[in-house]
Parts: C-alpha cells; sequence; structure tokens
C-alpha cells in the first residue's frame, strides 16, 4: 500500500491539527495515538471502514478523494472485472444485467 497516495495528512495540516488531536477526533486511545494516524498518513496501513468514514467526517472531503490512490486502484480493479463479467455466458441470457455492466464499464473506463 505503501505506492498509493491520500491527502490526509495535506488536510491535517491545511486545519493546524497534530496527528495526537486527530487521533482523538478518530476515537484512538492508548499511549501512542498519533502513531496510528502517521501510519494512515503514511499508507503503512489500510483504515478500517468506520475510520475511513471518521476523517471524511473530520476533513470535509469524500473518502475516494482522501484516499485516491487507493480508489483509482479499486477502481481500475473493478473495471477489469465488470470487463470479464460482461463476456460470460451468463450475462448473455440476461439482457439487464449485460446492459448494466455495460455501463459500468464505459463509466469506469472513461
Amino acid at each position: 500500500m505503501a505506492s498509493l497516495s491520500n491527502y490526509l495528512r495535506t488536510h491535517r495540516k491545511r486545519l493546524a491539527l497534530s496527528q495526537e488531536e486527530v487521533a482523538f477526533l478518530l476515537g484512538i486511545n492508548g499511549m501512542n495515538k498519533a502513531i496510528k494516524v502517521c501510519r494512515d498518513e503514511n499508507c503503512a496501513r489500510e483504515p478500517s471502514l468506520q475510520t475511513a468514514l471518521a476523517y471524511e467526517a473530520i476533513y470535509g472531503k469524500p473518502v475516494r478523494e482522501l484516499f485516491a490512490g487507493l480508489y483509482e486502484q479499486v477502481e481500475r480493479t473493478v473495471a477489469e472485472r465488470a470487463r470479464l463479467l460482461r463476456h460470460r455466458k451468463t450475462t448473455k441470457a440476461r439482457p439487464k444485467l449485460q446492459e448494466v455492466i455495460t455501463n459500468l464499464v464505459s463509466k469506469l473506463t472513461a
């Protein structure tokens, strides 16, 4: 995950918050609260969904913008899976499913 970009540090600094203050807002307890925030900022770990949503609430930016690198990776993976699904025999007999998948592929590869 280290190669994926995120914008947590940028937004934390924009709000003039310390890592310890963000950790408090996230509900992180313990002696090394700031270390967990540092790991999130450095992409050393993937935060839980609850933590990601808390970052969204703190910084006022959507999760997909805060974790842009991870979002782009997930988007590419879903697009590839949608392409594979589009070519399966089961979608041929189900035109509505074929339409939904085609629209998804178009949206994700645009």
